[in-house]
């Protein structure tokens, strides 16, 4: 009625009303469209809903939480429980959620002689002096065995003098019986160093100059001088720890023992490695391979067995046990030792000589224990069939001795080593001379169209 009275008409305004309503709805629903904000929490049923398999959108509000999240530290899932407290999700499990266990961390390759020798593997390398020596220019093999874990590296040396075999098979025994895969640290084995006299059955270079006496060499000096400079540098340098392993020389034969310099305290710890193997104190003979290696900060000994130009089996098996079971205390290995006998250690020793000339007949056999005036053997003339009786001047072990031969007056018979107690090894223990002069390695011929006063190292 009011309408009516108003003049206007009902149904054109309901229908502005209507309009206006509509009007407002869609001035209010364009912003929320425009920036894409998700709807109210009162409607989830109109949220679209992220799976584990789309791909991640930029709202990070979509990124799903029932998925655990694999450490990138071990590789290995963690899951929580229902109070939220993470457990850790065993390799087997990480392995069925598609989570792979991170590698272990392999040690860097060793590289050497232009060679690289990667973690867990072995390899033969070459060495040679220089392309210039006539002679040398085939490779002596340098064999390398290098850990999958962090470890020293251990050189092993053998026939430095060319007619010492014991070592050589030594050094064959214990690379080859290494698993690179299982070892800690590195193997560095040279089987034959003085390949060219190996080659001649002789102890010498070509020049006859004792390769031993020119350590750590010359670029620039003799042969022997060059050829230790080069295989020092090459190889030596790359060691932590050095074995240079010997026979006795010129119809001699040795007690497999060490030798080694009992004042430094880092070598006399690396000695008591060795197992139940005997060990002399031996000063350093100057511009020999262990003395150049000590003065480089190298921990070395020499390890002497047997006698020249054969290979004796039980000389041979006590040097490998001896080194395995210095690679066990290294950490390199792990060996089952069992050597009951106590380390008998030999401070001091003497040589027993001749006193006239003849045919030397010995009594007694390396490793054998003497007392003060018992016989060791006789010198004894074939002509007159005089005898002159060697006796022991101290209670002792037998060390080294000489063949039987021909000898002349002050021929260096027998060595005698005098027994330390084994309490009484330690670094404080006072050190004397020890072995100074070594006959082992003493031949006139050697001075055959050498002049002494340019070579005088090669006099012992």
């Amino acid at each position: 009625m009011t309408a009516l009275r108003s003049g206007r008409n009902p149904t054109r305004g309901s229908r502005a009303v209507l309009l206006g309503c509509v009007a407002i709805c869609m001035g209010l629903a364009a912003p929320r469209s425009a920036h894409a904000q998700a709807p109210p929490a009162a409607k989830p049923a109109t949220v679209p809903t992220a799976t584990p398999s789309a791909t991640p959108s930029a709202t990070p509000s979509a990124t799903p939480a029932a998925k655990p999240i694999a450490r990138p530290s071990t590789g290995v899932a963690d899951a929580s429980d229902a109070s939220g407290t993470p457990t850790p999700v065993n390799p087997g499990e990480a392995a069925e959620e598609g989570v792979s266990p991170a590698p272990a961390v392999l040690p860097d390759p060793i590289r050497l002689l232009g060679g690289e020798v990667q973690a867990g593997t072995r390899a033969k390398l070459g060495w040679h002096a220089s392309n210039e020596v006539a002679g040398l220019q085939v490779d002596t093999p340098v064999l390398v065995a290098h850990g999958v874990s962090p470890g020293p590296v251990l050189c092993l040396t053998s026939a430095i003098h060319g007619d010492e075999l014991n070592g050589i098979e030594i050094v064959r025994r214990v690379y080859h019986s290494i698993d690179p895969e299982t070892l800690s640290g590195t193997l560095i084995g040279v089987p034959v160093v003085n390949l060219v006299g190996f080659q001649r059955a002789s102890r010498y270079l070509p020049d006859r100059r004792d390769l031993n006496r020119f350590f750590p060499g010359n670029p620039r000096g003799s042969l022997a001088s060059r050829v230790a400079y080069s295989f020092f540098e090459s190889v030596i340098r790359h060691c932590d720890y050095l074995v240079d392993l010997h026979t006795g020389s010129f119809h001699r034969t040795n007690l497999p023992q060490l030798r080694a310099d009992l004042s430094d305290p880092r070598i006399l710890a690396m000695t008591k490695g060795f197992g139940a193997i005997a060990v002399l104190h031996s000063n350093d003979r100057d511009r020999s391979l262990r003395s150049a290696a000590k003065r480089a900060g190298i921990a070395a000994v020499t390890i002497e067995a047997g006698e020249p130009m054969r290979l004796q089996p039980e000389e041979v098996e006590q040097g490998v046990r001896a080194i395995e079971s210095l690679m066990d205390s290294l950490g390199m290995i792990a060996r089952f030792h069992l050597w009951v006998d106590p380390q008998p250690v030999f401070y001091e020793s003497i040589w027993v000589r001749t006193s006239g000339s003849g045919i030397l007949l010995g009594s007694v056999e390396v490793g054998d224990r003497v007392e003060v005036g018992q016989t060791l053997g006789a010198v004894v003339d074939p002509v007159t069939n005089a005898r002159d009786t060697l006796k022991s001047p101290v209670r002792g072990r037998v060390l080294g001795k000489a063949l039987n031969q021909v000898v002349m007056p002050g021929f260096a018979a027998f060595r005698v080593g005098i027994e330390q107690r084994q309490q009484d090894l330690s670094v404080e223990t006072t050190v004397g001379e020890g072995d100074t002069h070594d006959e082992d390695a003493y031949d006139p011929l050697q001075l055959e169209g050498i002049d002494p006063a340019l070579e005088p190292e090669d006099v012992e």
